[in-house]
């Protein structure tokens, strides 16, 4: 539905991520600056006051409040699940630190009087066990216990196996020191303590393992992944080693935020509304009555559409030369403006460095007072590169604030407008996703292997990814020989040299 500009009071409808939408009140021209030269807060400022005319395609009701509700409250449960798998590490963490510890200590409370006098040798296994202990919680709150950085749909399996590892390792150490020392109550206490010693470089040897799968392995690249969006098509390339898919996705996710411009669905409407244009220009007349069915108009019209088409690459040729001549025109009085608010913040500067040290302007507040000299020439600007629902005129000002705080040129400030960046440069509301789905034919905690495709699915858009595996590299060495670069010039006897 296209809105109509219109003056005044007016009725704006905005979009929410539930997909529903809310009605409110703006009045007046938000662009209009009010006060002392300040606009209006509005987190609408790039455009006009529009009415939108005819009925809403959605509605929110009781019903919907109600699901969403339960939507938020249904997420705080993802938390706790989030933390599960590091609480349950937590505890067999607990477990094997304390158990080298008890070993130790249970002859000494149960039967100390039967044990035998500990030498100098017995000491200083105490010193071995206290250090690889040590050693050892560095090690594995270095490698383990690190905050969560997404929600799995599966176990990671390589970290199952070494937690399951782990424990029936120390069950079955355990079982032989419940059987073969506390039962027989063994007076040799310095055989206990070697015992001990033993368990403690036995998991030191199951974390250097643990290393070597969980970090390691990836390190070697295997695999070139590309990862398309569904939408624009823009796509990028990703070399990983050996990693299951849903690991995998998460590193194309982490890197999607930094590397892929921010998703504009604005863009993606030229190409529909020119289609739509054609095809409402063509008209069919049903010549042979009621009884003639859809499919022949279908055929007609398309028919019509393709023999226009030999004219329509002249107007799309036209209508992109007319775009860029109006972005170069609007580009040109946004820097002239912004380096004229820029030289007045300079100027005003000066004149603050020779009043009192308690008459300084804040840097929010000279943002607030230059802001409507550019405000015209940015929303133009914006709304003809159709970035317009990217930023907000509270963001805009935080970010000239920030660029006076640093003492930033011109230039600066403008990059983030005039070359749209990375999702991450926006706010969070513009392109945070609660939740990613991955669609698979295969298991997710399978492998990743040649000509695997997954996709990982957002509300508006899809990430197409497509697994390559990387060839086999074969090098050959030819060598050549220092004296075939050599020659005889051979000179007559005519000749002047």
């Amino acid at each position: 539905m296209k809105p109509a500009v219109a003056g005044g009071m007016g009725v704006v409808y905005e979009k929410i991520k539930e997909g529903t939408e809310v009605k409110r009140e703006s009045r007046g021209n938000t662009g209009r600056q009010t006060g002392e030269g300040s606009l209006a807060e509005d987190d609408n400022w790039g455009e006009t006051t529009t009415a939108v005319t005819g009925t809403s395609e959605h509605s929110i009701s009781q019903e919907d409040i109600v699901r969403i509700t339960k939507d938020m409250e249904d997420s705080v449960g993802l938390d706790c699940k989030r933390y599960l798998g590091l609480t349950v590490a937590a505890v067999l963490g607990l477990l094997v630190f304390l158990t080298p510890i008890a070993f130790l200590i249970l002859p000494q409370v149960l039967w100390r009087e039967k044990l035998d006098p500990c030498g100098t040798a017995c000491e200083g296994l105490f010193i071995s066990v206290a250090f690889k202990l040590l050693i050892l919680l560095l090690g594995t709150w270095a490698l383990f216990f690190r905050s969560p950085r997404a929600s799995m749909p599966r176990l990671f399996v390589l970290r199952a196996l070494l937690m399951v590892l782990v424990l029936l390792f120390v069950i079955s150490y355990w079982l032989f020191y419940g059987v073969r020392i506390l039962d027989s109550q063994d007076s040799n206490y310095q055989g206990i303590v070697q015992y001990a010693v033993s368990l403690v470089d036995a998991l030191l040897f199951i974390h250097y393992l643990a290393i070597v799968l969980l970090e390691l392995r990836q390190l070697q690249p295997t695999f070139s992944l590309k990862a398309v969006r569904s939408t624009d098509g823009e796509a990028f390339f990703y070399n990983l080693g050996h990693l299951s898919i849903q690991r995998a996705a998460l590193v194309i996710l982490e890197n999607y935020y930094k590397d892929f411009s921010v998703h504009n669905p604005a863009l993606l409407t030229a190409s529909k509304s020119r289609a739509a244009k054609h095809m409402a220009g063509l008209k069919v007349y049903n010549v042979d009555g009621p009884g003639n069915n859809a499919a022949g108009q279908s055929r007609a019209m398309i028919a019509a559409a393709a023999r226009r088409r030999d004219s329509s690459h002249n107007e799309l040729y036209y209508e992109e030369a007319d775009h860029e001549r109006r972005v170069k025109k609007r580009k040109a009085r946004l820097v002239v403006a912004v380096e004229e608010a820029f030289t007045h913040i300079k100027r005003m500067q000066e004149e603050e460095q020779k009043k009192a040290p308690g008459e300084v302007m804040d840097p929010r507040e000279a943002a607030q007072a230059i802001f409507p000299s550019m405000a015209r020439a940015l929303q133009k600007y914006l709304r003809t590169t159709r970035q317009q629902h990217c930023h907000t005129m509270e963001s805009i000002q935080q970010h000239l604030a920030f660029c006076i705080t640093n003492n930033m040129t011109p230039k600066a400030f403008l990059e983030s407008y005039l070359n749209p960046g990375p999702t991450l440069q926006y706010s969070r509301e513009r392109w945070f996703a609660n939740q990613w789905t991955l669609i698979s034919e295969e298991a997710v905690t399978s492998g990743l292997k040649d000509g695997l495709v997954f996709v990982l699915k957002s509300v508006d858009f899809s990430l197409v990814v497509t697994v390559k595996k990387i060839p086999f590299i074969k090098l050959s060495e030819e060598f050549i020989d220092p004296k075939s670069h050599k020659f005889v010039l051979q000179l007559q006897s005519e000749t002047s040299v």
